[in-house]
């Protein structure tokens, strides 16, 4: 049995509203990406649109043979609809499901005939000797509820013999069958092996419980890029800003010589910004779309299916919302972290312009806080007295790939053998990489002339 729905009065109307036509589901059905619509509207959608793709998520489908009529019934979407014409009671689109509206609106529903009654026929239905003992829920009772009761489900009628209710699933044929089908076309033996629905419905949940617990790991990691990605996309003009006002600051020193560097460096840097920008976009919309598939796969499968679908529902949608899940997961977006920052470099100082005025000035896009400091290096090389000497620094990732940063976040502080600190000089010289300069003018003892 299903668990409580909050009422009608908190339901969010996207649980009972078709993306299509904007109103109330009519006969929802369920297409392979989970996605449900107004069985007219798809048949609409479907006319206008070949190949069909979901109006939703874009993802193509491919229809049965039958077309939208075989496609699977929302259970879940049709049990709220039930729900929310009896509690909020008479009103247009509410028809008594008996005599079809021909009186008044429905007020009361019969948990065993799983039907809307009006008044007049719900009094009927009770004068019925063999009918006596059924549960009526009046829309005073849901009124004084706190939710949906559990009972309130319509029954899932066989196709071939529409007054028997689906009781049995047939395991060889995959299919659901009434008592009559299981004396008929599916007689236990060889080929057919009917089983209660209950337990076949427990496996399919239990099924269904390991395969999110598959989806939710990517959920997170991807809700927890987008955000990231949400943030840096946030930066990201700020920090282009003020390597435009960098350079800006470096070129006006320089601007004798360097004044038609300076215009092409500003314009690299304007075409990176847009570039980077749109490869973020499209970072950002891709993840956007996965996690829109898996959180709805997710929402499918736990509160359209686990806690609140029938048995019925939990058979009828776990083979498709496995394959949906499949497909999510066979083809994820790349959630690894791309340039998304515009830094210049200034690459020679003032006074040596003259003999690298070819190579004045670089544009490059950074990772915002990616560099991971337990896993950098330091390269010493064998150290002579009072010479010039380098040590090389690499700056990496989590991944061990190279990265850039500001000077201003890289320090460089060497000791002599006494504690006292060497002079150093910092200079980047390339991705990731760079030289620190130092003159030594003490040696250790035991090292080098006594």
């Amino acid at each position: 049995m299903a668990s409580k729905i909050p009422d009608s009065h908190n339901f969010d109307e996207q649980f009972l509203t078709c993306p299509v036509c904007m109103l109330h589901f009519r006969d929802p059905r369920v297409l392979p990406c989970l996605h449900t619509f107004c069985k007219e509207c798809l048949q609409e959608w479907a006319a206008k649109q070949q190949p069909l793709e979901c109006p939703t998520c874009r993802t193509r489908v491919s229809l049965p043979d039958q077309g939208v009529d075989r496609l699977r019934t929302n259970f879940y979407v049709n049990n709220l609809l039930d729900f929310a014409a009896v509690k909020e009671g008479v009103g247009p689109g509410v028809p008594c499901q008996v005599c079809e509206g021909t009186k008044k609106g429905a007020r009361s529903w019969c948990v065993q005939c799983a039907v809307l009654l009006c008044e007049s026929c719900t009094n009927t239905h009770r004068r019925f000797p063999t009918l006596k003992g059924h549960q009526i829920v009046t829309q005073e009772n849901l009124e004084a509820s706190e939710g949906v009761p559990g009972t309130f489900q319509r029954k899932a009628f066989c196709p071939k013999h529409e007054d028997q209710v689906l009781t049995f699933y047939c395991e060889p044929c995959q299919t659901l069958v009434c008592v009559a089908c299981t004396v008929v076309d599916h007689r236990p033996g060889d080929k057919h092996n009917p089983v209660e629905i209950g337990s076949v419905a427990e496996r399919k949940k239990r099924d269904l419980r390991k395969l999110m617990n598959n989806v939710e790991p990517r959920e997170k990691d991807v809700q927890a890029t987008l955000k990231q990605l949400e943030r840096e996309l946030s930066e990201f003009p700020t920090s282009a800003d003020a390597a435009i006002e960098q350079a800006t600051a470096y070129f006006d020193q320089l601007m004798a010589l360097l004044q038609d560097r300076k215009e092409e460096v500003v314009s690299e840097i304007e075409s990176r910004r847009q570039e980077v920008g749109k490869g973020l976009e499209a970072q950002k919309e891709a993840i956007e779309f996965e996690l829109a598939g898996l959180t709805s796969a997710s929402e499918f499968c736990k509160k359209k299916a686990l806690e609140h679908g029938s048995d019925v529902h939990v058979i009828e949608v776990e083979g498709q919302a496995r394959q949906r899940v499949e497909e999510l997961m066979t083809t994820p977006s790349d959630l690894t972290a791309r340039p998304s920052q515009v830094v210049f470099s200034e690459g020679t100082a003032v006074a040596e312009f003259r003999d690298d005025v070819a190579r004045a000035g670089c544009v490059q896009v950074r990772h915002t806080g990616k560099v991971d400091a337990s896993k950098c290096t330091v390269d010493i090389k064998p150290a002579v007295l009072e010479f010039p000497n380098v040590c090389l620094l690499s700056t990496v990732d989590k991944n061990g790939q190279p990265c850039s940063v500001l000077k201003d976040d890289v320090t460089a502080t060497l000791m002599d053998p006494s504690g006292q600190a060497v002079p150093t000089q910092l200079q980047e010289k390339g991705r990731g990489l760079w030289e620190i300069s130092y003159s030594p003018e003490v040696i250790a003892k035991g090292h080098g002339q006594p």
